[in-house]
């Protein structure tokens, strides 16, 4: 069976970083947000209606990965991902002040393990699609996801620190979440 674990927090506090981190670390795969390449192909000026198609798009690829870790004969079954339906509310309702019904509709619908929520102590790294430099909105999304997370089932744990530090929080929640 396929352990889930997503990795969610506002932009640029290593989410990515820390999804390949961990995969090398756990000898698994993972899966990358499926936001980033839809919007570098597609242009940064997006409407509500792409949400939609990127949060169907970030579905597909979860499920694609979690189908290809369940065929492969090791008992390392560990799929991080970088990002799920709760951005992608986050960011409809922070962006748009609404939040498509499907997308409430998978919250309710899919299962995961664990959530990592990455906090904002890491410095503020600028690129093509980043759109919140400033430390208020970085600190609003925060708690907005930790709002979320300590609302829901599931169990979570906060990340932060820098480099070497951040990483080892990360496989020492991850190893004690596999012992229990």
């Amino acid at each position: 069976m396929v352990k889930r674990i997503v990795i969610i927090g506002p932009e640029s506090t290593g989410k990515s970083t820390l999804c390949k981190q961990l995969a090398t670390h756990f000898n698994t795969i993972w899966c990358q947000e499926y936001a980033r390449e839809y919007l570098l192909t597609n242009g940064t000026d997006y409407s509500y209606d792409d949400l939609l198609i990127i949060a169907k798009g970030q579905i597909d690829l979860e499920d694609k990965y979690a189908n290809e870790l369940s065929c492969q004969d090791n008992n390392n079954r560990l799929l991080f991902i970088d990002t799920d339906m709760y951005v992608m509310k986050v960011w409809c309702e922070y962006v748009f002040g609404k939040c498509h019904p499907f997308i409430l509709s998978e919250i309710a619908r899919r299962k995961y393990d664990l959530y990592l929520l990455c906090n904002i102590d890491l410095p503020w790294i600028k690129d093509e699609l980043r759109e919140y430099p400033d430390e208020q909105p970085r600190r609003e999304l925060f708690q907005l996801y930790k709002d979320i997370l300590i609302n829901q089932a599931v169990p979570f744990v906060e990340i932060s620190g820098i480099e070497e530090e951040r990483t080892s929080k990360a496989v020492n929640a991850i190893q004690a979440f596999i012992n229990k």
